[in-house]
């Protein structure tokens, strides 16, 4: 369960950090972000990044072995960017929409997942 919780809150964490670090710039057109300037438009990312925080710091503890969780440093490490790519890319698809994806990404996260598969497995 605490496996679980962990990933679920890691995909929420990602959600709030792809629309602090991206979302600026795919709502620029659209909404007060056109007119504002660096500085507020960095507060706006912190602002969502408290989020983020608010539920990366937990679910790292939660899921980490030594706290009573399922997972090593490594393991959440790779569950993190895992989850990152996958949010990413769904946020490329359905909300910006401009980008699409090439043979060469499909790899790239193929090799990735490869990635996940090798640090999981027990040698």
């Amino acid at each position: 369960m605490r496996g679980v919780i962990t990933i679920a809150m890691l995909v929420l964490s990602n959600v709030f950090m792809t629309l602090a670090w991206y979302g600026h710039l795919q709502w620029k057109e659209s909404s007060w972000l056109k007119h504002a300037g660096i500085w507020s438009i960095i507060l706006f990312s912190w602002g969502l990044a408290f989020f983020e925080y608010m539920m990366q710091v937990p679910a790292n503890r939660i899921g980490f072995k030594e706290n009573g969780g399922p997972f090593s440093f490594f393991e959440l490490k790779t569950i993190q960017e895992a989850i990152s790519l996958i949010v990413f890319t769904l946020f490329l698809i359905f909300v910006v929409k401009s980008e699409k994806l090439a043979w060469n990404h499909f790899l790239g996260f193929g090799l990735i997942l490869l990635a996940v598969y090798v640090i999981f497995k027990k040698w």
